[in-house]
């Protein structure tokens, strides 16, 4: 089996078939692709049992695929170039890590729940950029347990697809995220948000008003959530909500608390618990303001609302970094610019710019010669439409 050459401008699918062709030296039966996301509101309240609101984008991973007839997975990775070769019968948390990790977390989560699984041939390749906050990760899983269902002819809906994708990343990975991204690169629509209730899994499509784009600008600077702050502040929320249920036991998660008892309660909780608290509390509220000013068309006040995200996220929750706020107050000048806030977890990785689409090209270039004015190097920057979810082609149909 030998390397690919690079997939210059191709898209993702186009790249993985040819991948595919290339080291196998036959085309495969099929191409899914999974798109990253952008959360355009509601950091960090995921996991809080809260509300979000992502859209997905047209970065995407694919995945070129044909079914086996024994339990053996052999993935190739454009991005890496390697290999990875396991059997999904002998699969523990841990036994596989790198990007390798998420498809083996995905068979492992389909294993665990005791679901009869084919093995794979498969190529992966995409143009979603890895650890810059738009959740490479999750359309990773999404990509394979698409896959893995059409090999295996397994009956699942979009939303299981997204639970294993969460179960993988949680359980095999080590990230105890919440369920927002890999329900985004499964569910989403083009054109539309999703408002999600991470709580009871509800969702609502909120069509994104015309003339607008999605702008992101990356730092340059990538995090790996593993090793970063991102569990510990899971872990500041749980202990938060444990201290403020011993005092009101309808209190199960920071999701139960109001803006209005908010106040009466902070004086409870010791630093930092107080500021993650406040920005949780806030933030969900945020959102849910956020969804209404959307369908109402009202787009400068849901900038605004980006803004004050930020501005909680940087303070109260501390995930920001100088180079985010300095992309957050650039946008602020910027032609065109409505809002802006870090996406994904933080402590790098990019922010998302919510842009009028005549003026999205002189926006990023604003927003670059000040970025490389201050740090040497400008953002690497993307336009994009709200982008649909995961799909699947059978290959010459």
């Amino acid at each position: 089996m030998s390397t690919v050459e690079s997939s210059g401008t191709r898209s993702a699918p186009d790249a993985a078939r040819a991948a595919f062709e290339q080291v196998y030296s036959r085309p495969p039966g099929w191409t899914c692709r999974a798109p990253g996301r952008v959360n355009l509101m509601g950091g960090h309240v995921d996991y809080n049992d809260g509300l979000v609101l992502p859209a997905a984008i047209d970065l995407e991973i694919a995945v070129a695929f044909t079914a086996r007839e024994d339990s053996r997975l052999r993935v190739y990775s454009t991005q890496f170039d390697e290999w990875v070769e396991f059997d999904t019968r002998d699969l523990t948390p841990g036994s596989i890590s790198g990007w390798a990790a998420y498809p083996a977390g995905v068979a492992w989560a389909m294993a665990q729940s005791g679901l009869p699984l084919r093995g794979l041939d498969a190529a992966l390749a995409g143009n979603l950029p890895i650890g810059v906050g738009l959740s490479s990760s999750a359309a990773v899983e999404v990509g394979f347990a698409v896959a893995l269902r059409r090999s295996s002819d397994l009956d699942l809906t979009a939303m299981e697809l997204a639970k294993v994708g969460l179960k993988a990343e949680n359980d095999y990975v080590g990230v105890r995220c919440g369920i927002m991204d890999q329900l985004t690169s499964a569910c989403a629509q083009a054109g539309h948000a999703i408002l999600l209730d991470c709580r009871s899994y509800e969702i609502k499509q909120i069509p994104i008003p015309p003339g607008l784009r999605l702008v992101m600008m990356c730092t340059g600077i990538q995090r790996e959530l593993s090793s970063s702050d991102f569990n510990t502040r899971r872990t500041e929320c749980e202990q938060a909500a444990q201290r403020l249920a011993a005092i009101d036991e309808d209190i199960r998660s920071l999701r139960d608390v109001t803006p209005e008892r908010l106040h009466t309660l902070l004086r409870h909780l010791p630093p930092p618990l107080d500021r993650r608290a406040r920005h949780v509390v806030g933030e969900i509220e945020r959102v849910r303001l956020a969804a209404q000013a959307l369908e109402q068309g009202e787009t400068e006040r849901f900038g605004e609302l980006m803004f004050a995200s930020h501005r909680s996220s940087r303070v109260d929750y501390q995930v920001s970094i100088d180079q985010l706020d300095t992309l957050v107050e650039l946008a602020q000048q910027g032609p065109g610019g409505l809002g802006a806030r870090l996406t994904g977890a933080g402590f790098g990785g990019c922010t998302v710019n919510l842009v009028g689409a005549s003026l999205a090209d002189d926006f990023r270039g604003f927003v670059s010669e000040g970025y490389e004015a201050l740090y040497g190097e400008p953002p690497q920057a993307f336009v994009s439409d709200a982008a649909p979810g995961a799909s699947l082609e059978k290959v010459g149909a």
